[in-house]
């Protein structure tokens, strides 16, 4: 009968406690990668917050735990048709919510949220372009003002871009060298914020405020002014770029609809940090998408049933307030001093 018998080799090592810290943070960088939607730097700085000092030289190298986490990433993607997959082609309600889908526009919504959108008339529209796949270049979303509600009805990936009136007239202000006279000449910072102001006058006092403006400028203002004219105001017969009903908003403000897309474009920075990773995969986006959904039908629930789901805060209140009187005191007679008075409640 034949027996072996196994002995010690020269190469029996001690046991080694430095490397089962490394292999528990290995394995728990790969489950939160699996699970979780976190960055993969926010992965690896909680791992390594109670991390002993002592096995620190048993870590892999910082881009080897990046190479880690973005191999255990999920990849599910469309399919060979550019389709998204079948669970996002539903709210959790179960209800469709898939509107149009092709390789340039996909647009998520219900026909409850389009009908909810009817029944409004007042609407909001704003765009991010962090968060969107790297096949797609706007998030664009669509809101509804319910009661004193912004709520997003609208989801679309496309490619857009938005043009907003006081940021644009900041950036000509930069453009034409005028930076350092805004900070330091109060009459003419005075002026420039009564051409935003115009934003707030009838339609039919927008040209007339114009001119009354012109007149207050030094000549070094004339690139300036003549931007102005061709985008926003017009020569002659020749049209403006934007049409005055597109920048105005004195109707809005008589009838206590939110001035701007500020709402709107929170809702969009809050949405962007929940989505933690920019330019995430489609289907990922996707399943924001979705879960905001489910958290707005309740949200809109709640607002048909009579609740308050916001209050603003009280300096914007008192804001609101001192620009709906002053445009619902407006006299044509008096149209500088509005001019003036408005552009007191104005920050670029």
């Amino acid at each position: 009968m034949d027996a072996f018998l196994s002995l010690p080799t020269s190469h029996c090592h001690a046991p080694q406690p430095d490397c089962v810290p490394a292999i528990k943070l290995k394995n728990e960088i790969k489950a939160r990668a699996a699970t979780t939607d976190e960055s993969t730097s926010t992965i690896i700085h909680s791992a390594l917050c109670t991390y002993p000092l002592s096995a620190a030289g048993q870590l892999p190298k910082n881009e080897s735990l990046m190479l880690m986490i973005r191999r255990q990433r999920t990849t599910e993607t469309v399919d060979a048709n550019g389709r998204l997959p079948k669970k996002l082609r539903k709210t959790y309600h179960d209800e469709d919510f898939i509107m149009h889908d092709d390789k340039k526009l996909i647009i998520f919504t219900t026909k409850t949220n389009l009908s909810t959108l009817k029944q409004n008339k007042h609407w909001f529209a704003d765009g991010t372009f962090k968060v969107c796949p790297d096949d797609y270049y706007q998030l664009f979303t669509l809101h509804a003002m319910m009661t004193n509600a912004i709520i997003p009805l609208v989801y679309g990936l496309l490619i857009g871009c938005l043009f907003h009136f006081s940021q644009a007239a900041w950036r000509q202000v930069q453009s034409k060298g005028l930076t350092t006279k805004y900070k330091e000449d109060e009459v003419f910072r005075l002026n420039v914020k009564q051409l935003i102001a115009l934003a707030f006058v009838p339609l039919d006092q927008i040209i007339i405020g114009f001119d009354l403006i012109c007149d207050l400028f030094d000549d070094d203002a004339d690139d300036l002014l003549e931007y102005f004219e061709k985008t926003r105001i017009g020569t002659g017969r020749k049209k403006p770029q934007f049409d005055h009903k597109l920048w105005n908003i004195h109707d809005r403000v008589v009838a206590t609809v939110p001035r701007s897309n500020n709402s709107v474009e929170g809702w969009h920075n809050a949405f962007a940090s929940r989505v933690a990773i920019s330019h995430p995969t489609i289907v990922k986006l996707g399943e924001k998408i979705r879960r905001k959904q489910s958290k707005f039908e309740v949200d809109i629930a709640k607002i048909l049933q009579g609740h308050n789901i916001k209050t603003k805060k009280a300096c914007y209140r008192k804001l609101d307030e001192r620009i709906t009187r002053l445009a619902n005191s407006f006299d044509p007679t008096q149209l500088d001093q509005f001019l003036k008075s408005m552009a007191a409640n104005i920050t670029l």
